[in-house]
């Protein structure tokens, strides 16, 4: 039985350990996981939205740069029918010209086919549009600035020079970016205008926060628990120049526990689930060995009990069968029957009386006048208090109503006394008191007996129990009248217990309610 419920308990710990590690693993992968894509996603969209960003500058550029070649007073344009080629040639130079440097420079457009040796208003708007939206874009994301005239080129060069990054409007764009995959966090832009590292980049540093109170108080200096994104080139010269922005968010792990906390709370509430259900089939499993340990014991008990008096019995028949016996013997052959079979009935009474009052809650009478019924208990133990020249003292209370019933309660005194009169370690004095308060009927029964261990004092109650003596069996008993005892108080809403009388023996307290 025992190694059968070890290799039960063996099996499922290594299933609870199995579930246990698995769900931590997962947890830890997915937490593994879930970082990783957020420090990818970042950045990824903080690559994206420079490059919106710078886009949308190069917009405002070529705005510009359409308004200067409609400026008569900055640039002029013309044009011509080039016989040779049969095609439009435009020209385009600095108004007034300047005396050094390029002022002019001309070129065809191939969809252009118009014969025209004159610039029209139509005509004008179209090249403005092709060179703005088509060579001049180019050359913006290729980082160049081409001095097509004097004018244009030292006008581009003042606004490559005067532009920056807008800050304001990265921080938007990278809001729109990280939305878009589904990142809702936190963060700081910050700009590096030197191409120092970022450890010495502080005194030139530019901040702009994503307002939220966990930020208010940003500083500089890098906080270790900080994630920072890759630097990003957000200069309209790049590659050539730089100007570097990156971001900083919270610790990735707070993200982590934000996105899956119903996640973690689940798989944490697994474990304990799992752990709980081990630790109750342990103590399930524990206190059915334990039962099947006490019936074991009770049955071994309880047969030994039954064969004695079946064995006289039996053989005192055989002997009145075999032989002829004057009736003074027959007589004693016949009393000694009868009180083999009185021990039989009480067993059985005993055993019939726990088995019915596990399945029945007795009625509850009004109330009963308890004085007599502990009177009755004592009187019906004069014989064995005359053998053993027991003491038993009686304190009475008067008028104590006590809601119960007297069949009940009678075999609830008699099952006390006969116990201090049985587990005594000399001349038995046993001491019995009732008295009342506004609620209970209280009753002690106070022996000098053998008296009971700490350790027990819980356990007597249990059905079957009996206090260990090793291989002493000089007291028979069946681990049943205390369990019987207990199950009547308590269908009478009562309580008992038990502590140690100084300097020897037990006291047995009962309450009961007062009718």
């Amino acid at each position: 039985m025992k190694k059968h419920i070890a290799l039960i308990l063996i099996s499922m710990l290594i299933c609870v350990i199995g579930i246990t590690g698995l769900q931590l693993f997962w947890n830890y992968q997915n937490y593994t996981n879930t970082v990783s894509r957020f420090k990818k996603d970042t950045n990824d969209a903080l690559n994206r939205a420079v490059d919106k960003e710078i886009l949308l500058r190069h917009q405002k550029i070529i705005l510009k740069f359409k308004g200067w070649l409609a400026d008569s007073s900055i640039v002029k344009i013309t044009c011509e029918m080039n016989a040779k080629y049969n095609s439009t040639v435009f020209y385009v130079k600095d108004t007034p010209p300047f005396i050094n440097g390029n002022n002019k420079f001309s070129f065809g457009l191939t969809y252009f086919k118009d014969k025209i040796d004159h610039i029209t208003p139509a005509a004008k708007q179209i090249f403005i549009n092709h060179f703005a939206d088509r060579i001049l874009r180019r050359d913006l994301q290729d980082g160049n600035i081409y001095y097509y005239t004097q004018k244009l080129g030292d006008s581009l060069s003042r606004q490559f020079d005067n532009t920056h990054v807008n800050l304001q409007n990265l921080r938007s764009l990278y809001i729109e970016e990280l939305s878009a995959k589904g990142i809702n966090s936190s963060f700081i832009i910050k700009e590096i205008t030197t191409s120092m590292p970022l450890k010495n980049s502080n005194e030139n540093d530019r901040l702009v926060s994503f307002i939220r109170p966990f930020f208010a108080n940003e500083k500089s200096d890098v906080n270790p628990e900080q994630y920072l994104t890759r630097e990003v080139n957000a200069s309209f010269k790049r590659p050539y120049g730089k100007e570097l922005v990156y971001a900083t968010f919270g610790n990735p792990n707070n993200y982590f526990l934000k996105e899956n906390n119903w996640l973690i709370v689940s798989s944490f509430l697994l474990i304990s689930i799992t752990v709980f259900c081990f630790a109750f089939t342990i103590r399930t499993l524990l206190s059915q060995q334990k039962l099947a340990e006490l019936k074991d014991d009770f049955i071994n008990n309880m047969t030994h009990e039954i064969n004695t008096p079946l064995s006289s019995i039996s053989i005192t028949v055989d002997a009145l069968k075999t032989f002829k016996h004057d009736q003074s013997t027959q007589q004693e052959y016949l009393d000694i029957i009868s009180y083999q079979a009185a021990k039989l009935n009480h067993l059985t009474a005993q055993i019939l009386n726990t088995n019915k009052i596990d399945n029945t809650r007795p009625a509850i009478a009004a109330g009963i006048e308890i004085n007599n019924l502990i009177k009755k208990a004592i009187k019906d133990f004069e014989p064995q208090i005359e053998n053993s020249n027991a003491i038993i003292n009686y304190h009475p209370h008067q008028n104590v109503l006590i809601k119960a019933e007297a069949d009940g309660l009678l075999n609830v005194f008699t099952n006390i006394i006969d116990n201090a009169l049985k587990y005594s370690a000399g001349n038995v004095r046993l001491d019995i008191k009732l008295s009342a308060t506004s609620k209970y009927g209280v009753i002690t029964f106070a022996d000098n007996g053998i008296g009971i261990l700490p350790e027990y004092r819980t356990k007597i109650f249990d059905k079957f129990f009996r206090i260990p003596t090793g291989n002493t069996h000089d007291i028979k008993g069946y681990g049943l009248g205390l369990s019987y005892v207990k199950q009547v108080i308590e269908n009478y809403k009562g309580t008992i217990s038990v502590s140690a009388n100084t300097p020897y023996g037990s006291v047995f307290t009962i309450k009961l309610p007062i009718a």
